[in-house]
């Protein structure tokens, strides 16, 4: 989640040709050393450290293992260091890139065509800073930037950990969150403070909307807490691609939308072309994330059995990825 947006269409087109007369029936013959005779080479997915990424990978496995053939292993990886996987092969694919976190460093990989794009995943993403519909209600002005310039307002997010600054609650530190900058380029006086991971951010925010306190906060869409806690966004200055395209300590607007992409190693089309033809037609859209994520966020469900139930009852999507 950092700062260039892009779409490789050349690459995925020519993927999709090199794929395209794969064929196959979606069975596999045992090899005498106990592999698929075709395309039985173990897939290694990744899943990233947020709940949608870990169901999207939980489907694609139970649905390549079942109906391709090929045993799955999850990677669980961060966005930071999954393109270096990709790229030798170690990993295969992964089903939800937020384009914005893409740095000079990953999109290398891109270029030199060893990580290609495969197309978009159906979903739309989008960061920014969220507050529970109480503290809009109660101070209107919050609900956009310019209500956290007052140091007034500011205090009512003080803890002891920031004194008179007010304390702006990041994430795991390995998301790629540009809300330093855009604090400092906007002088509001804030501080952020990374909670550490997903868990720990949705744990503190369950304790602050419990005693009805103020609570500023990085967060996205499509996620179940932005419901279950009536989440609303504030409003920064409006995004542009000037505003992303200077040097990221100068960020000064909101974060762009993002439309989620999947990446695969391009040795996959050599390794299992069924299996990348499966993954560049595999689609969830936000009503089939907002479907499953409460499920696992909010009742405490492992993901592979909300994606084993989402199967059962989506066959008609899924038969359509297989054809």
């Amino acid at each position: 989640m950092k700062h260039r947006i892009w779409i490789l269409l050349a690459a995925a087109a020519m993927l999709v040709a090199a794929c395209g007369d794969s064929g196959g029936s979606g069975t596999t013959t045992a090899g005498s050393d106990g592999t698929a005779a075709s395309g039985g080479e173990t897939i290694n997915l990744v899943a990233n450290a947020w709940t949608a990424s870990a169901i999207n990978a939980e489907i694609a496995k139970q649905l390549i293992e079942s109906e391709i053939g090929n045993p799955v292993e999850i990677v669980a990886i961060d966005e930071n260091t999954q393109f270096t996987g990709l790229s030798d092969g170690s990993l295969d694919a992964v089903l939800e890139l937020w384009p914005s976190g893409v740095d000079d460093t990953e999109q290398a990989f891109l270029d030199d065509g060893s990580v290609v794009n495969i197309g978009e995943l159906g979903a739309i993403g989008q960061i920014g800073w969220f507050v529970p519909s109480y503290v809009v209600d109660e101070h209107p002005d919050l609900a956009t930037w310019e209500g956290y310039k007052d140091p007034a307002n500011a205090a009512l997010f003080a803890t002891a950990e920031t004194g008179d600054m007010g304390r702006f609650l990041g994430t795991d530190p390995s998301y790629s969150q540009y809300d330093e900058p855009i604090i400092a380029n906007l002088g509001l006086p804030f501080k952020v403070v990374f909670s550490g991971s997903e868990a720990s951010t949705v744990a503190e925010l369950d304790t602050r909307v419990a005693a009805h306190e103020p609570i500023l906060m990085y967060w996205w869409t499509p996620t179940a807490a932005v419901a279950k806690y009536d989440l609303v966004q504030v409003e920064l200055p409006e995004y542009s691609d000037e505003c992303y395209g200077r040097d990221i300590s100068e960020v000064d607007c909101a974060y762009p939308p993002d439309v989620l992409q999947k990446l695969a190693s391009a040795k996959l089309a050599d390794k299992a072309p069924e299996v990348l033809a499966f993954l560049q037609k595999f689609t969830l859209t936000n009503e089939d994330q907002l479907s499953m994520l409460p499920a696992v966020e909010i009742e405490g469900e492992d993901a592979s059995d909300v994606a084993a139930q989402w199967i059962a009852d989506h066959e008609d999507v899924w038969q359509a990825w297989l054809s």
